[in-house]
């Protein structure tokens, strides 16, 4: 349905020129934090648990997830998923798990394993190189953080990405923007010069975006998802107006007259590239921001439910529940009372 500037209340995401991907990633808020700047005499082990343990170690919400990266700078790991999905990765190399999944960092056999939090807060590198300095195995320097993504329900982004990214950064060739925000984090990491902290928060933000960008332009040509669907110039047209006006009330061929192609082919190119039809998707984003709406408390569950286009708070409450798993009331709920 159309809406008046005057009459409804302001959403967190705007009419504007801005592509899909900038609409998801400036909605999740990203922020991050360097963790750990260590050797470790070779064989060592150190486990990291999945994102719902570090929320609580970082006191987030449980609608934040938090993704852990590993820059190796000398010698190389192997990084294991719960799931047994293992990768290495070499010097010069970053590996970022946006899933969010537990995993464990190694190299060598045979070494006992111990966990991030005992490092992070109980201070104690038992595989630090200068504990062993007799000892002539390899060691490794490695650099790692997190990325804070908030209000992940339902993030379109987040469900496209694979569990694990792996990039170079030591080619300015390669992935020239990672290179360069690699490079300025780790100076201003070594040097710590006043105003550290807020340059390193903006050199995290920036370094999260272009993992995914990175990721994004080395999609194959003939990929399917999300991702695929954003570089679609007509699907990606598409996506960015239902992301601008998710409370209009859309229909496949309003849709298909605004990207100029015919119902029935828009609908079938649709589906075919994001794997779910254009109406289920744009259910599933109006349900994504009414749940930022919902955490910011300022607007009533009507007002709300108008927003993102249901005159009838019934059925909005029916969809919201279906997609997020709680009513708009007890989600409102249960999300304060994480803060």
């Amino acid at each position: 349905m159309s809406k008046t500037s005057d009459s409804t209340p302001e959403t967190s995401i705007k009419t504007s020129p801005d592509d899909a991907l900038s609409q998801v990633l400036n909605s999740m808020r990203i922020s991050g934090s360097l963790l750990l700047k260590e050797k470790y005499q070779t064989p060592w082990a150190v486990s990291v648990p999945s994102s719902n343990t570090l929320n609580h170690l970082f006191e987030t919400t449980t609608n934040t997830r938090i993704a852990a990266f590993h820059l190796v700078e000398r010698g190389h790991i192997i990084i294991e998923l719960e799931n047994g999905e293992s990768t290495l990765v070499e010097a010069g190399e970053m590996v970022v798990c946006f899933s969010g999944s537990a995993h464990t960092l190694s190299q060598g056999k045979g070494s006992k394993t111990i966990t991030f939090e005992e490092i992070m807060f109980g201070g104690n590198n038992i595989f630090d190189p200068s504990k062993n300095s007799k000892q002539q195995s390899p060691c490794t320097s490695l650099i790692c953080g997190v990325f804070l993504l908030h209000d992940t329900m339902l993030n379109p982004l987040l469900a496209a990405l694979p569990d694990v990214l792996k990039f170079s950064v030591s080619n300015p060739n390669q992935y020239p923007r990672l290179y360069g925000v690699v490079n300025l984090m780790i100076q201003e990491f070594r040097y710590q010069t006043v105003g550290n902290s807020f340059v390193l928060q903006r050199y995290l933000e920036i370094l999260c975006a272009e993992a995914v960008r990175a990721h994004v332009d080395n999609l194959p040509e003939q990929s399917t998802g999300w991702l695929s669907a954003i570089k679609d110039p007509v699907i990606g047209r598409a996506i960015e107006i239902i992301h601008a006006q998710p409370g209009y009330k859309w229909s496949v061929k309003s849709l298909a007259d605004h990207v100029t192609i015919s119902p029935s082919r828009f609908a079938a190119r649709f589906s075919n590239t994001l794997g779910e039809s254009p109406m289920i998707y744009i259910t599933k984003w109006r349900m994504y921001i009414a749940s930022q709406m919902l955490d910011k408390n300022q607007y009533s569950i009507d007002q709300i439910a108008n927003e993102v286009g249901y005159e009838s708070m019934a059925s909005f409450s029916r969809a919201f529940k279906r997609h997020i798993g709680l009513p708009p009331a007890a989600w409102r709920a249960t999300s304060f009372s994480s803060k």
